[in-house]
Order: C-alpha cells, then structure tokens, then sequence
C-alpha cells in the first residue's frame, strides 16, 4: 500500500511538474512566436518549415531509441550511459556532415538558393542536442521534471529574446535560426549543468547490443513517425509557395501547443509510470483507463474550443496578414484532439516492450498516409485536401493504435470507444456552438473571443455535469487542496491588515 501511495505520489507530482515545464515552455515560445510572426513575413517561417523535416529526421537518428530504451531499463549502469553517450556525439557529426554536404541539393529541390546556409547552420543544433540526451533520459527515468521544466523555461526565455531582438535589427529568417540554437544550446548546458554527469571512458558493445536491440525498432519506427509528421512541409514546400507553407508552419505550431502540451506531459510520465508496474496486468489496465479517460476529457474540449474560435483569435492576435491560416489551423485542432490518445496506445506497446509491434504499427499507418497523399494529389484538391488528409489520417490510425494496445491490456477498442465516446460529442457540441454564437452576436474580436471562451467553459461544465461524467468531479477534487491553499492565502493576509 505504501509503495502504491509512492507511486501515486510520484506520479501526480511528475505530471503537475512536466505539464507546468510544457506549458511554460510552450506558453513562453507561443508568446514569442506571435511577436516574432507580427514582425515577420509569412515566407521567413515558409523556409525554415522547408528544413523542418531534416532537422527532425537527423535527431531521431541520434538519439536512435537509446532514450527509451534507458527509460525502460529497470538498472542502468554508468557504462550503459556513457556508451550511449559516445554513440549520440559520434552519431551527431556524422549526421551533421552529411546535411552539410546535402545542403545545395536541398537548396535546389526547393529552388530556393538562401536555403544551403540556412541548413548548415540550423543543423549544429543536432550537435549540440546530442548532449542533452543522457541527462534528459536520466531526470525522466526518475519521474523529476522539476529541473527540466526551470531549465526549459530559460532556454525559451533566452532564445526568444534573442530572436526578438535578431528581428527587430532586421535579421529576417535569420532571427528564427538564432532562436533554435540558443534553445538548444541552453537546454543542453543547464541540463548537463544540473545533472552534474559525466562520461566514464568507457564503450561496451555487451551495453550496445542490449539497449540497441530494443532500440533500434523504435528508431525505425520514429524514423517513419517523423517523415509521418513533417511529410506535409516538404510537399507543401515543394508543390506551392513558401508564403503557403508559412501559413501551414504557423497553424501547425499552434494547433500543437495545446495538443502537444498535453500529449508530451502524458507520455513523459506515463511512460515511466506504466513501466514499473509492467508486471502487473490488472494495475496497469486500470491506471491506463483512467489516464486515457481523464485525458480525453481535458484534451477534447480544449481543441474543439480552440478551432471554434480560430478566427477571431489569429485577427487579433497575428493581425490580417495570417488569415490564410485560420481553415488550416481548425482543421489541424480537429485531428489533435486525437494526439493524446495515440501516444497513450502507443506508450502500452513499449512500456510491454513490443518494439516489434510499434515498428509494424508505424510502417502500416505510413502505407495508409501515403495511399491519402496520392489520391490527394491524383485528384488535384490543393493545400485544403492535403490538410484535410491529416485529419483524416489521424482517426483511420486511431484504429490501428487502439488494436494492437488492446491485446496487450485487454482493453478492447470498443471499450475505449465507449470510454471516451461522450466526452467526444460533447466537446464537438460545445465547439459547434461557440463557433456560431460568434459568427452572429458580436463585430468586435475582442468581446467574440471573450464571449465565445465564457461560453465553452459554462456549455462543457454543464453539459458533463448533466450526463454525470466522473472525470469532471475527478478534475474539481484535483482542484480542491489548491483553491484552498489560495482561499487560506487571501484570508491570512487580510487578517494581517
């Protein structure tokens, strides 16, 4: 009992910490981004989109699974984490070669000359991230979050003043590439920093194999997840203009803040979590129902609400210059609100150590993500079908994530669907009415958005009140201990006055 009340304890302190990391870090980089898109020009964020995918596919390579692998590892030696350290530097430079030798035929797939420089220079950050791998894996097999999230908070604090600051003296995309080496440079050296780790001199290929032979599936397997995810910049960058792949960039990094936020938060901890009660079949069925129901819960309603209000929002806040992002940035919401879902399905098939199944699993969605890739460009339906592919796409895997999770927990996909099925109609219920009470009652987008945000919260609370959902009374209980703590608050210092 006191080893389940640790756990308990461990877990809910590392979601508090790791969401209060994502959120800040998120919240400080959302905040930057919007000044950063106010001074610059659409086509400045189209061009780093175009070196997206490179970048993405360099850093899977180096860190080729070993981080989970570690994670996973009930006892890890410092031998294990100085061989996978030796790999990840090596892996790094040679990595980075290779895009600095490929950076004129990059260039030129795009037709865009500025881009050869731009690579050569973004991609030290795959260097210098390389780093960064160990202590990261470290604090997050301790379920610790605490110090990534105050080391986070200052790389983006950093790095988005320097940014800023690159634009204002008129640097351009310039400033964008400034802003992600500082991240990385800063995330890297405060975490090396706090850990205080260092490397012995030591290789074994006894530690290699065994990490890597769990590992090296799910490097495949990230490897074909990360093309998954970035496919769209290099055919938007390829097919249509760097404006329109600019538009794309900036709805996707939005439409990610809430969905990533949450996603990231829930597969950072749960991973871990789920993984020392591996051996238990009924306890771990039973926290991830209730994780992948709580979850459900906050994340459908938030990204429901959010594509409500996409118009208003994006006015206001980005200025007319971004409208052409509002249609892709709804659409991208709508297909998030399933992320949580999938990473929590897919946390079950490492956390059961079915690296195989994951590997299988992410050739098998990027067959069906190609086949809607085709048919969208056979059919000629533009950067709107190709978006509308991704929405698509994302609830034809939920069905592939959910079956193959299901056999290894018994938690069948009918009972998810069960599960979460009407915290989902509820959400898209509440979005569909705040979008057209914003559409009718008000001019100024000011008031719609505030009007439209007072509106979502009352119609949910309502609504899940109405049918007697569980998690809602599960989130004001979580809430308790914490507007007490502020009630106390107020009351101690007026008694003091």
């Amino acid at each position: 009992m006191e080893k389940q009340n640790s756990l308990k304890k461990k877990t809910i302190s590392g979601l508090l910490w790791s969401f209060g990391d994502l959120v800040g870090n998120q919240g400080g980089q959302f905040i930057i981004q919007i000044v950063l898109a106010r001074m610059l020009l659409p086509e400045d964020f189209g061009l780093i989109g175009m070196i997206l995918i490179f970048v993405a596919i360099s850093n899977s390579i180096t860190d080729s699974g070993f981080t989970q692998a570690l994670i996973r590892e009930q006892k890890v030696t410092q031998t294990d984490y100085s061989t996978v350290f030796y790999f990840n530097i090596a892996v790094s430079l040679f990595i980075y070669a290779v895009l600095y030798l490929a950076a004129p035929a990059i260039s030129s797939f795009y037709s865009q000359p500025e881009l050869t420089m731009l690579i050569r220079v973004l991609s030290i950050g795959v260097i210098i991230n390389s780093f960064a791998i160990i202590p990261r894996a470290m604090f997050t097999k301790e379920v610790n979050f605490k110090v990534q999230a105050k080391v986070n908070l200052t790389a983006s604090v950093a790095s988005g003043v320097l940014a800023v600051g690159a634009a204002f003296a008129g640097l351009g995309v310039w400033s964008l590439v400034i802003r992600q080496l500082t991240m990385n440079a800063v995330q890297s050296l405060f975490l090396s920093l706090s850990r205080k780790w260092l490397p012995s001199l030591a290789f074994s290929w006894k530690s290699f194999k065994r990490l890597f032979g769990f590992g090296w599936k799910l490097l495949v397997s990230g490897l074909i997840d990360t093309i998954y995810n970035n496919i769209f910049f290099l055919i938007i960058g390829k097919q249509y203009s760097a404006r329109s792949l600019g538009f794309y960039t900036n709805a996707s990094k939005f439409s990610d803040v809430a969905a990533q936020t949450l996603t990231a938060t829930l597969q950072r901890v749960t991973y871990p979590v789920l993984s020392s009660l591996q051996e238990d079949e009924n306890r771990i069925k039973q926290a991830f129902r209730k994780i992948i129901k709580l979850s459900g819960f906050i994340i459908f309603p938030i990204m429901a609400g959010i594509a409500a209000i996409a118009g208003p929002l994006i006015h206001l806040v980005l200025g007319e210059q971004w409208a052409g992002m509002v249609i892709y940035f709804q659409l991208l919401c709508i297909a998030g609100m399933l992320y949580p879902i999938h990473a929590l399905n897919l946390n079950i098939l490492q956390v059961r150590g079915r690296s195989d199944l994951f590997l299988y699993l992410e050739i098998a969605k990027m067959v069906v993500l190609s086949l809607l890739i085709f048919l969208a460009i056979w059919f000629k339906l533009g950067i709107m079908g190709l978006v509308g592919v991704i929405v698509l796409d994302s609830y034809v895997a939920l069905y592939f994530n959910t079956y193959f999770s299901a056999r290894e927990i018994s938690y069948s996909i009918k009972e998810q669907i069960k599960d979460l099925l009407p915290m989902y109609l509820v959400s898209l219920a509440m979005g569909f009415a705040v979008y057209m009470a914003g559409e009718y009652l008000f001019e100024s987008d000011l008031w719609k958005l505030l009007f439209q945000i007072s509106l979502g919260i009352a119609l949910y609370i309502a609504i899940s009140k109405l049918l007697r959902i569980q998690e809602l009374t599960i989130i004001f209980d979580l809430l308790k201990p914490m507007l007490k703590k502020i009630s106390f608050a107020k009351s101690s210092d007026i008694k003091k006055v």
